[in-house]
């Protein structure tokens, strides 16, 4: 084991790769080895969530970011006794509706017909804070992330994120110190979204950081790292 505490898997959102954790990952050196899971292999949730069980240690603290959010709450429910730490990232707890479920559909078909790209900048929008829209760092890394994955992962994920459990009756069992961690501006999460996943879980702390959207590991590294290492000093 690397660090001081255990091994910390973290999980991407929609089209993401390790780059959307980068400044979050160099500024926990020394706290724990980060592990950069892999969420392209599956199109349902669970599915993910079984590989990813099958490449972790025996036990992690796990962090999920939105897509990876989904994923880091079907594990936890399927492998409670092996996360030691929960971070619960810009998600939600709560399945598709047949209004979002539809508009992924139309997604998934214009991505089908070539337009990636645009279909990306428009989620873009509503990804990241208005201040950060301008940001290289921010933006163009949305964008190669995307294009690195392309479109045949872009489907595979879509329907996974649709194929999600409903998680909110099973978030009183979760038992390990949790952390709701959300963009303070998230216009794909609002924040009754965050607050409803903090008050089931016992004990869960919720964080808003500010003058963030829905990327925060990404937009705010700083303000994430440090919840994490808050997190992680709690794990057991």
């Amino acid at each position: 084991m690397t660090g001081r505490h255990p091994p910390l898997l973290l999980l991407p959102g929609l089209v993401n790769d390790a780059r959307v954790y980068a400044g979050v990952r160099g500024r926990l050196a020394g706290e724990a080895e980060c592990v950069d899971a892999d969420l392209t292999t599956h199109d349902t949730t669970a599915g993910l969530a079984d590989d990813v069980l099958a490449k972790a240690p025996q036990r992690f603290a796990l962090a999920g970011l939105s897509m990876g959010g989904y994923c880091a709450l079907e594990i936890a429910h399927r492998a409670p006794d092996r996360v030691v730490a929960l971070a619960l990232i810009d998600t939600s707890a709560r399945p598709d509706g047949d209004e979002a479920k539809a508009n992924r559909e139309r997604q998934i078909a214009r991505v089908r017909a070539g337009e990636l790209d645009a279909v990306v900048d428009e989620l873009l929008r509503k990804w990241v804070h208005p201040s950060r829209l301008a940001d290289a760092a921010v933006a163009d890394v949305v964008r190669a992330m995307a294009r690195s994955h392309g479109p045949a992962v872009f489907e595979r994920q879509q329907r996974a994120i649709m194929s999600r459990a409903d998680s909110r009756p099973r978030l009183a069992a979760i038992r390990c110190p949790t952390v709701v961690l959300c963009g303070a501006d998230d216009a794909i999460m609002p924040r009754e979204i965050h607050a409803e996943l903090a008050a089931g879980i016992p004990g869960a702390t919720l964080v808003a950081v500010p003058e963030c959207g829905h990327l925060a590991p990404l937009e705010r590294p700083e303000a994430v790292a440090a919840a994490l290492a808050e997190l992680l000093a709690k794990a057991r």
